[in-house]
């Protein structure tokens, strides 16, 4: 493939961050990505507005934030994706969003309003093309 890993895993961050801010209207404070075998993870944090973050303070809020950022992503996520597979140069075969908002009940969310999306690969991107180490901050 001849690209680095770096440059192949900020390429994923600045995609994810764009459909974040194109989906939600909301710039991720940052953007981690993680690969491993054949999982790529992306998490974003700082992504929730202050209405959300107000509205998930209780339970029921929570669940209805998660609920709606769940539906969002699986009904826009296509661009996402095939942006990922075009810079990996791997299908994706399967794709996930789960919302963390501040209640810490076990809503799968987090205090941060942090999003955190799943890929599962068709297979492995090769080790020697790609980073764990770095991550791209959009502060």
């Amino acid at each position: 493939m001849g690209r680095s890993s770096s440059t192949m895993e900020q390429r994923i961050a600045q995609a994810a961050s764009a459909f974040e801010q194109q989906t939600t209207g909301h710039v991720a404070k940052s953007v981690n990505v993680v690969l491993n075998g054949d999982m790529l993870v992306i998490a974003m944090r700082g992504v929730l507005s202050p209405a959300e973050k107000a509205l998930a303070k209780n339970p029921a809020g929570a669940a209805q934030v998660q609920e709606f950022h769940r539906e969002l992503f699986a009904i826009a996520s296509e661009p996402l994706r095939q942006e990922i597979e075009r810079i990996t140069g791997v299908e994706v075969r399967d794709a996930t969003a789960e919302i963390e908002t501040m209640t810490g009940a076990v809503v799968q969310a987090f205090t941060t309003g942090t999003v955190v999306q799943v890929f599962l690969l068709a297979h492995s991107v090769p080790a020697e093309i790609w980073s764990l180490s770095e991550s791209c901050d959009q502060s």
